[in-house]
């Protein structure tokens, strides 16, 4: 400070995403802890946060979930690659595809070695950006526990309203967030 005047440079630039679709064999590699193979499959180098326990259920329930309906696979699974360094910083994507009245649910987690430098924030928006591309979403949805400030800080001014609340079996009680494309 100089004469009462703040003389930092500024808010951090907030950074960009891009997601790499994580196709079965990735996922499947995942979940069986091959990550170096598993970065072969995706073509990006994924940290080993994508086989911890944060993550293997993930990959499981995802194959399972493509096991039954095959074609969901361009909508569930991605790493998000920082555009500027190339660095996966997490993964996002959506719960399925959209359902009959056109809703996505999306999910994301960051590498808790990235977490707090906007990359939540980077994914919803690219998310975001991805479902209005798909003429046959109209509608994206955050689910979202009451408790978790940082997930409810990462929607707010983005469009998002209190739709109502569910009982997730996983997670328990989580406020249904939601914004049309």
């Amino acid at each position: 400070m100089s004469g009462g005047v703040d003389v930092s440079s500024g808010p951090e630039p907030v950074p960009e995403v891009r997601l790499v679709e994580l196709g079965p064999m990735a996922m499947a590699e995942l979940a069986a802890g091959n990550r170096h193979t598993a970065s072969a499959a995706a073509g990006v180098e994924l940290p080993a946060f994508f086989t911890s326990a944060d993550c293997t259920w993930l990959w499981r329930l995802r194959l399972d979930q493509l096991a039954a309906a095959p074609d969901g696979a361009r909508w569930i699974a991605r790493a998000a690659v920082d555009r500027g360094t190339g660095v996966v910083v997490g993964h996002a994507g959506f719960h399925g595809p959209p359902d009959e009245s056109g809703m996505v649910e999306m999910g994301y987690a960051v590498d808790p070695r990235h977490r707090r430098r906007g990359y939540a924030r980077a994914m919803v928006l690219e998310l975001l950006r991805r479902a209005r591309e798909e003429p046959e979403v109209a509608t994206v949805r955050a689910t979202i526990s009451p408790g978790n400030v940082a997930s409810l800080a990462t929607i707010a001014g983005l469009g998002f309203v209190l739709v109502g609340r569910q009982d997730d079996e996983v997670d328990g009680l989580e406020l249904v967030f939601e914004r049309s494309v």
